[in-house]
């Protein structure tokens, strides 16, 4: 007989899901994924100056922050057809490739590695000399001594004999579906703790560069407001550009030789997850990004669309004003609380609440159905790097063969790019996207120094607002996958504003044709060892760093409170 899991909330990501599965003889058989909020700046929007709208669109979410402001100042500009200074290009990508890089390095060990690493055992079990030798084998990291091992191990003693486990309360600690060794439990930890030291330190050229974190106060229609005077210490001097490039380099070693090692490491560890929370589909939608002229005509990281997994057929995106975006992308509410039952362009879309449940049948979700030439499309790192790859980017292709390699080499198997659309493989994919990235933003800050030394200090052109009726769409490959801002501008005024971020593309509910989304179709097939503790829904749900509070805003119609914050 069936029987039902309900995980609600979902933790360790930003915003509210619910997820309910059907298990049947140790093994998801149906699935939904219910977004319990609702997103309402769409229609804050209507009616402003759209050369404000990215300050608003930041506060759909407090961590993908520094994405939407971008999305929605390129949305602007495609509308407005607007070259920006190439300075201003620059600029943005040092902000993008930081965030990306920080994005990354929190989602796997803050909030997914401890779906496969049991603390508990860590703590208690492990030889942190051992560990350390085994840490250092693996990789020349300089911090993998047995002194920093012993002493984060006491740490977690303490945590656990305090019976106060912070961050790590509520775990499933000792589930049979564990397979890490506990030296190696102890070594993610050790740079559980190190990550959040390395994700500060990257978040600095954040910070600098765009006046604060999270929501950034440098962008603009145009541009951006940072003035470059190498004789003022009150704007972009080249002594903040060396100590960015100080950052820099700090974490890149912890890339390639934490990070990137650690993901393979586990991967190793758990095989079976290279295969499990697939979607067979094959259907991948990236979008370039990192532009690199004020046009954005060129771009350093391709993106594209495939169709069925047919990486020979990629159809790439070749820029900000590409008609295979534009024209292709469509939403969907017939299972989605919102008015109405219709696929539309975004352009066209409203975000206009209907609160009426209906059931698997009917509406079950407050996140819209996305859709690429009528079909679901998977966003996200894979996308991304599959898209690169398929287009013989030499960067990609080297950071795929360093990864699979690696891979094959501790699972002493062999190992193919088959791997990475599945649970394990989007963790694969983040890490192979976060080594192509570390190397894309020194390159960008080399190109932002060389054009200030050439004499070039311009970082923003005035935009100008036309009468009548303009549309444009600012797309992002964000660490989470393909955003995209589209707005509708009427004599000067934003008439309609739709986002459609990469948590919708995969979050979503069924779509017109009854088809499941992509979380939803990622877990059927997965085991459950143990229902009461579902730790398989986590791992496959956390592998696609969920942010609902991209996909929905809260909204009670009844004005009834819904709890109580005490601040201390």
């Amino acid at each position: 007989m069936a029987q039902q899991i309900v995980v609600d909330p979902i933790t360790r990501i930003e915003g509210h899901l619910r997820i309910e599965c059907e298990v049947d003889d140790g093994q998801i058989t149906n699935a939904r994924s219910i977004g319990t909020m609702w997103r309402g700046i769409e229609n804050i929007l209507k009616g402003r100056d759209p050369r404000e709208a990215w300050i608003i669109a930041q506060r759909i979410c407090g961590v993908c922050t520094t994405v939407h402001g971008l999305a929605s100042v390129r949305a602007v500009e495609n509308a407005l057809n607007l070259e920006i200074p190439v300075n201003a290009q620059l600029i943005r990508n040092l902000i993008v490739g930081a965030h990306c890089i920080a994005d990354n390095m929190i989602h796997f060990y803050i909030l997914s590695a401890v779906d496969w690493a049991d603390i508990a055992s860590a703590a208690l079990k492990a030889d942190p000399v051992a560990a350390s030798q085994l840490a250092q084998q693996l990789s020349p990291w300089k911090h993998n001594s047995a002194q920093e091992f012993a002493q984060v191990q006491a740490r977690l003693k303490k945590l656990i004999e305090s019976g106060q486990l912070g961050p790590f309360a509520s775990g499933y600690w000792g589930h049979p579906a564990f397979h890490l060794e506990p030296n190696v439990n102890l070594i993610a930890a050790v740079h559980y703790f190190q990550a959040l030291d390395h994700q500060r330190k990257i978040n600095k050229i954040v910070s600098i560069l765009g006046s604060k974190t999270p929501h950034i106060q440098n962008l603009a229609v145009g541009g951006v407001a940072n003035a470059i005077n190498l004789d003022s210490p009150a704007t972009l001097t080249m002594d903040k550009l060396y100590y960015i490039k100080t950052q820099m380099d700090e974490v890149r070693d912890f890339i390639s030789q934490v990070y990137t090692v650690d993901v393979a490491t586990i991967a190793a560890f758990y095989p079976e997850w290279c295969q499990l929370g697939k979607a067979q589909d094959g259907n991948f939608l990236s979008v370039p990004e990192m532009p690199q002229d004020g046009k954005s005509t060129r771009y350093t990281m391709p993106g594209g669309y495939i169709h069925g997994g047919n990486l020979g057929a990629l159809e790439q995106i070749a820029d900000a004003h590409d008609p295979l975006f534009e024209k292709n992308v469509q939403e969907c509410v017939k299972h989605a609380f919102y008015k109405g039952d219709w696929t539309r362009s975004p352009y066209d879309s409203d975000t206009e609440p209907d609160y009426n449940p209906g059931g698997e049948k009917g509406k079950y979700s407050w996140v819209k159905a996305p859709s690429f030439r009528d079909e679901p499309a998977q966003v996200g790192p894979v996308a991304h790097v599959l898209a690169m790859y398929a287009a013989r980017y030499e960067p990609a292709v080297q950071a795929v063969k360093r990864m699979l390699d690696r891979i094959a080499g501790l699972a002493r198997a062999p190992q193919s790019i088959d791997i990475l659309p599945s649970t394990m493989g989007r963790h694969i994919s983040r890490a192979i996207r976060t080594d192509i990235m570390k190397d894309v933003l020194a390159d960008q800050w080399t190109a932002l120094i060389t054009n200030i030394g050439n004499g070039d200090y311009a970082t923003c052109n005035t935009p100008v607002f036309p009468k009548g009726e303009i549309q444009g769409v600012g797309f992002h490959e964000a660490p989470r996958g393909a955003l995209s801002h589209w707005v509708v501008i009427a004599n000067g005024k934003i008439r309609n504003y739709q986002a459609v971020v990469p948590s919708t593309w995969v979050a979503g509910p069924r779509d017109a044709k009854g088809e499941l989304g992509y979380y939803e179709k990622c877990l059927v097939g997965n085991p459950i060892a143990d229902p009461e503790k579902p730790l398989e829904v986590l791992r496959t749900v956390h592998s696609f760093d969920p942010c609902l509070a991209c996909a929905v805003h809260l909204i009670d119609g009844q004005r009834v409170p819904l709890g109580q914050v005490r601040v201390l």
